[in-house]
């Protein structure tokens, strides 16, 4: 199979869905910008520098400030943002009223969602889940789980367990080498970033410097999961925060507001 490698604004969606090659959408969540950005210039994320393009995270706009909102808007079709007037073409949307042009390698899912366009094309849907939005624990838990074929969550998949994302990767390998032979979109949510991860340094409170720890730590099991997914055939792979998370700023704490501690978060899309 000959699948085009661009640069990550130029990825050609269209024909590498149409191809059959299995996508890895990893959304860390709660990550800031800024957090993502100084843990790589310090040196904390060795396993991103290797694997991001250009060694960098792209700094991009959430289309939602909290996980619910967000996560319904990526499996619409709508990923964060470029903060610049012109925009590179989407990697997927929905069909389209007949008097808008789409880029020619965007995948045009004709389908309420893209869990379900990708559906058409063969492809099975798993979602790895990590914070309660994804546990089925509450009316509200499951309506993102509902969207895929299957969906597992177990309580060390989340956040207050310390080593929650060696347990989420454990079981997305097991996943993607049960659907090796099959198209595959698999789905994690990395909690770890997510609060509570002042435990990552000792701390009762959250913070800025607790969840580069905690982002820290995410990063061996990032790095393991895409080394072993990739050694047998290529993936498209889509990383970001869902939202980011404040601290103070402005005094702001939290998410679900308006403030770029919350709207500003990392992205990287790339096939490897």
């Amino acid at each position: 199979m000959s699948i085009p490698i661009h640069t990550p604004g130029a990825i050609d969606a269209a024909h590498i869905i149409t191809s059959g090659l299995p996508i890895l959408f990893v959304t860390i969540d709660s990550l800031r910008y800024d957090v993502a950005k100084s843990a790589l210039r310090e040196g904390r994320t060795p396993q991103l520098a290797r694997l991001l393009p250009a060694g960098r995270w792209e700094r991009r706009w959430t289309p939602g400030t909290f996980t619910l909102p967000a996560h319904t808007a990526f499996f619409s079709g709508f990923l964060p943002k470029v903060p610049t007037p012109r925009q590179p073409p989407r990697l997927w949307e929905c069909r389209p009223p007949a008097f808008k042009d789409v880029d020619e390698r965007t995948f045009v899912f004709d389908a309420p969602n893209l869990l379900q366009g990708l559906k058409v094309h063969g492809y099975r849907t798993v979602c790895v889940g990590g914070v309660t939005y994804f546990s089925r624990e509450t009316p509200l838990g499951g309506v993102l789980p509902d969207l895929f074929d299957e969906d597992h969550w177990r309580p060390e998949f989340c956040s207050p367990e310390p080593d929650s994302t060696r347990h989420q990767v454990d079981q997305a390998l097991k996943l993607a080498e049960q659907y090796a032979n099959r198209p595959l979109y698999l789905f994690i949510n990395v909690s770890a970033t997510h609060v509570p991860h002042g435990h990552y340094l000792g701390q009762s409170a959250d913070t800025v410097s607790s969840q580069q720890a905690a982002l820290a730590y995410v990063d061996r099991h990032l790095g393991r999961l895409v080394d072993q997914l990739t050694a047998a055939r290529s993936w498209l792979i889509i990383m970001c925060a869902d939202h980011g998370d404040a601290y103070g700023d402005d005094g702001f704490h939290g998410r679900g507001i308006v403030h770029p501690s919350v709207t500003t978060v990392p992205y990287a899309a790339w096939v490897q």
